[in-house]
Formats: C-alpha cells, structure tokens, sequence
C-alpha cells in the first residue's frame, strides 16, 4: 500500500490538508484516533470559529468551501459582524465526511500508528496499531486496500503530523521548542473545558442580557434566518471590558455557589440549527500545563467537569431564560492553545509577526491579533497587529526529515506568535498551503 501523502489527524489543519491535496490529484490518506474528523472543532466543541474577517489574505478556499456545505445542511451561519464561522459542531462531523469523500480522500477512523519507518533522512512509511476484523467490514468493498500489507506497512512520499501536540515528532524524538526556551517565558495557556446547554429560552435571555449589558462590542443579539442568535462574555481581566455579568457572578460567590475561579473567563455563543442551545467557551482551567502530561490533564478534565455543573446550576437559579435549561454536551477533549511546538527547518519569531517580514513561501497571511490567556487577572494579552505578517512554510518542515511536516497549533514558532497563529482559520490556511506546497513540488 502506498499514498503520496499521509495525515495523521484529521483535525482543523489536517482536514483541509487532506481535502486540498486529494483534490490536486494527491493519493491521501487520513489517520484519526477519534472516529470522527475536525478536531477541536467536534471532539472540543469550539464554535464559532474566531472571526478573522478579511485577515486570512491567502489559502482560504476550504474554510469557505466547508462553511458553504454546512449552510446547505442548516448548520452554518453568519454573524452581523462578517463572522462566516458560526457553525454545528455535530453537523461538522457529517460535512467533513462529505468533502473527504468527494476530495478522494482514504479515511481511518479509530487508529493511530504503531511504528514511523524511516532512514536517516526520509520517513518511508508507517504501521498501525489496527485490527484486521475492522478492516475487513470497513474496507470490503475497496480493492484499493491490502488487509495484510496495510496491518503490516503503508508506504508514502509525504508525512504530517496533524496530531495539534506534534505526536509524530514526539514518537522519533525529534526536539521541541517548549524544552529549551528560556525558562522565565510562559510555555502553556490555560485550556478550556467547552459545554453546551439547551432548553433554554433564547428570546427571554436575549432581552435579559442586551438589557444588563449596554456594551455592543461585548454583547450582541441579531435574528438571522428566522432564529435568535447572540453573543456575550465576561472575564475577569482588571483591564478588560466584559464587565457586566460581574455583579450577577460575585452574588454567587458570596452564596458559596461558585468559587471566584469559575468564572475566571466566561463567554457563550448561540450554535446554527440548534434552537434553544449556547455553546459556552468556558471554564478556564487555570493551571498551566502541557497536554501530554496526562496526570495533570485528567485532573484538568475533572475540574472542568465539577465547575461545568456549578456553573450551570447557577445559571438554571439565575440568568434568564434559563428555568428549563440543561447540560447537553460537554467536550470529549480540553480546548488546549499551545502545547508541544516543534523545532522547525525555521523557528517564526514574534519580531518576525510584528515587522511583518516576508517570506518566498508563506502559506498564511494574516492580522489576527496576538491572544494569549493568563492563568492572572493583570497578564492576559490581545495585542493588535497593523502589519500583515506571513507564515513561512519552512516553520510547518522538520529540521531533520526532508518530507516530514507539521500543521496546526504545533508548528515552529515562539509562544508569542503562536498565540496569533493558532485559530481556526489559520490553522485551515496552513494544512491547505501546505498541501498546495506538496503538490507543487511533488
């Protein structure tokens, strides 16, 4: 068995990768340990994607391509504030389905690899840890796949590492750059535990918060297609302007129902074809840590889960529109911003992002601000860019392995400019410029 190109996950970056690369004629295959496609975007519930407006300048063709089918299944909407990236975490699953399949795109569901096979300067394939049972009843009808070569080996001209805590890299102890920065630089941002509630009554809450809050940069609620749709937040940054909700919030700590640190970061968004449900970008988890260390990311997913429900309870007792309302999902996975970055064939620096240097390949240009969460009330930063600034495609290359790559939130850049370079559209341009880059010089 052998492809051109392999994607192990198929989250944000490697869902447009494989879909671009499928459709310039690459032979492609997807590698998913969920069995599901998108990432963050399904397995964290993080919807909407953040707004870039007009920032993303090239490679974004799929964000619009997968947004326009979701608008056609009823689960895609956009804001009055140009946002295109309201969408249905759930109808997500299906549409990436669909535009894998009309791409020609392989897809595994349920595996990860087992062995990454290589000579000292190529990677030439990888093994799976799969049964053969469920390559039979998935794949029978696909002469394409060999059960016995594919549980032995799959050749590929080209790999990547779509895994968002760069897992590949990880298994041939490649280096990253969260081990030897230097150390009085922040290395994590805190993550976040998603949820979403229904049976709420969207029309009451609506009125009831536009109400308390006046603030329209915070606090917006549109009927778009016949149905109510908002946005409101809180946090509580000393500088921040998210403040109208703290007077409701401090009556709860002060009645033992909440702890000060659960609303430490508070923000809901309402979710196209789900009509009387919010998505909630939130809690905050304040303790910094990388993903890969699974002792502290279980008690992360406990904490999450313990403050989701005061939260909720408390909100059922006092937001409007609440009464009948209810916990209807909470992430399979933490919201993580940064964890493993490697160390690329370039390191892309934040003095490169705010110079706005240019590069002979970039496969992302951009604006979007420098957001980065602090587990503090006084550090958090979202810091506005009046240049553009370009991602070079030599940050998503391994310095050691000529057709190995990485997309996502674990490419070669500094924790700064990482901070502006993680989101959802962003993450699109690099596995789509990535892809264009492969098949250009294959």
């Amino acid at each position: 068995m052998k492809y051109d190109l392999i994607i192990v996950g198929g989250g944000t970056a490697g869902s447009a990768c494989a879909y671009t690369a499928g459709k310039l004629g690459l032979k492609v295959l997807i590698i998913e340990k969920n069995s599901y496609l998108g990432g963050t975007m399904t397995s964290g519930l993080v919807t909407p994607a953040m707004n870039s407006g007009t920032n993303i300048k090239i490679n974004n063709s799929f964000f619009e391509i997968l947004m326009t089918k979701l608008n056609k299944m009823g689960g895609q909407i956009t804001y009055k504030d140009g946002n295109t990236g309201w969408f249905n975490p759930e109808l997500m699953k299906i549409a990436l389905d669909k535009l894998m399949e009309e791409a020609g795109v392989d897809v595994l569901f349920n595996t990860e690899i087992n062995e990454i096979i290589r000579n000292k300067e190529k990677i030439l394939g990888v093994t799976l840890n799969i049964n053969s049972k469920y390559i039979e009843t998935i794949y029978s009808d696909n002469k394409s796949f060999n059960n016995k070569m594919l549980l032995k080996y799959i050749e590929t001209r080209y790999l990547v590492d779509g895994t968002g805590d760069a897992k590949i890299f990880e298994k041939i102890n490649l280096e990253f750059l969260n081990n030897f920065e230097n150390k009085k630089e922040n290395k994590y941002q805190p993550a976040n535990l998603r949820f979403i509630m229904s049976g709420i009554d969207l029309k009451q809450f609506s009125s009831w918060i536009m109400e308390l809050d006046p603030n329209r940069d915070v606090t917006t609620a549109y009927t778009i297609d016949d149905e109510i749709h908002l946005s409101t937040a809180y946090t509580w940054d000393k500088n921040g302007v998210c403040k109208a909700l703290g007077p409701i919030f401090n009556k709860g700590i002060d009645e033992g129902l909440l702890k000060d640190t659960d609303i430490n970061y508070f923000q809901v968004f309402t979710i196209p074809g789900m009509h009387s449900s919010l998505a909630f970008n939130c809690p905050r988890i304040l303790d910094e840590f990388n993903s890969e260390d699974k002792k502290a990311l279980s008690k992360a997913l406990k904490q999450g889960r313990e403050c989701i429900y005061r939260i909720s309870k408390f909100m059922i007792k006092e937001f409007a529109g609440f009464k009948k309302a209810y916990i209807s999902s909470i992430a399979n996975s933490l919201g993580v911003r940064v964890s493993n970055r490697i160390k690329g064939k370039y390191v892309y620096t934040i003095d490169d992002l705010r110079l706005g240097k240019k590069f002979e390949n970039p496969v992302l240009i951009s604006k979007y601000p420098v957001d980065v969460h602090s587990d503090k009330d006084t550090d958090s930063i979202l810091e506005k860019q009046e240049k553009e600034y370009m991602l070079p495609v030599e940050s998503l290359m391994s310095d050691k392995y000529e057709n190995l790559f990485a997309i996502g939130r674990c490419i070669s850049a500094d924790f700064l400019s990482q901070g502006a370079l993680r989101i959802i559209p962003s993450c699109f341009a690099m596995g789509e410029g990535l892809a264009k880059y492969i098949a250009n010089i294959s």
